[in-house]
């Protein structure tokens, strides 16, 4: 950090913030569907950092939506980066996060691009989520607002290495250490990022279905100790693609009866860690971080 920032960063203030980073000036909310959003405007909040929201009509939680007074929020349409950019300086936000996902139907029905997502979709040669947020990043800089890395204000948040839910790691090493190595593979592919391995065996990958489907699929074959590893890519831009572990995944393993998972320590967001954690040891789930790498 500058030491002689007029504008110091808050008390507390995490990690994966830049050090130039302004805390006088409002952060942005860029909210998708899910808790994840509503947890990051907690966070903000309980750091004294003056907060603005861009919401989503019809992916957004409505109730994250009325927890903003009408000149500190604005609804737009999945597609409107021109409406996007426009409420970013009326807002007068100085940064930038995106939160949560906005459900992939949305890419084939429902969106409502505008003539700036238009022409900015023209200017790539391959349209996949790296290439279209990374255009998407360039714009929102370019306007003067600073698009944040989106585990900033959730270091609390992040698995961490070692046994999470207490005990002894049951997890034999050597499946983890294949688990760990595919999973990475298939993240680097951009594929995506979680896999099911059962021994020295990939039992389901997930795609472009996600992470739930997947476990359904890897649940119905009824593998010999199955484990779940969620991870990153390489050279993974965290500013509007981190991997997130909460209450929707952990059901779906307790459905599938999947009993371990493994998250990349420092990179993986637990929503609602506490209660996430808590929940898996009384279900008998094992959940364990490792190191990234």
């Amino acid at each position: 950090m500058n030491p002689s920032s007029a504008n110091p960063q808050p008390s507390g203030a995490s990690r994966f913030l830049p050090d130039n980073f302004d805390a006088a000036r409002p952060v942005a909310v860029i909210a998708g569907c899910g808790l994840y959003p509503q947890i990051t405007v907690r966070a903000l909040r309980a750091a004294g950092q003056p907060v603005r929201l861009i919401a989503f009509e019809e992916e957004t939680a409505p109730e994250l939506i009325d927890s903003f007074p009408s000149d500190e929020r604005a609804t737009i349409l999945v597609g409107q980066v021109g409406h996007m950019l426009k409420a970013l300086r009326r807002l007068g936000a100085g940064s930038a996060i995106m939160a949560g996902q906005i459900r992939p139907r949305r890419l084939f029905h429902g969106l409502h691009p505008d003539l700036k997502a238009l022409a900015l979709l023209a200017t790539l040669k391959e349209r996949n989520a790296a290439t279209i947020f990374g255009a998407l990043a360039r714009e929102i800089e370019a306007i003067g607002v600073r698009l944040l890395d989106a585990r900033a204000f959730l270091d609390h948040e992040l698995a961490t290495a070692g046994v999470m839910t207490g005990g002894r790691q049951r997890v034999a090493t050597d499946t983890l250490a294949f688990g760990m190595r595919l999973a990475r593979e298939v993240a680097r592919l951009d594929i995506g990022q979680s896999i099911v391995v059962s021994g020295g065996t990939v039992i389901a990958v997930e795609a472009f279905e996600g992470t739930d489907v997947m476990l359904q699929r890897a649940g119905s074959l009824e593998a010999t100790d199955p484990l779940f590893v969620k991870t990153s890519k390489p050279g993974h831009d965290f500013r509007f693609d981190v991997p997130v572990f909460g209450r929707t995944t952990l059901a779906a393993l307790r459905d599938t009866n999947i009993k371990a998972a493994a998250l990349e320590a420092g990179n993986t967001l637990i929503l609602e860690k506490d209660a996430v954690l808590a929940e898996a040891r009384n279900a008998g789930i094992q959940l364990l971080g490792y190191p990234a790498a």
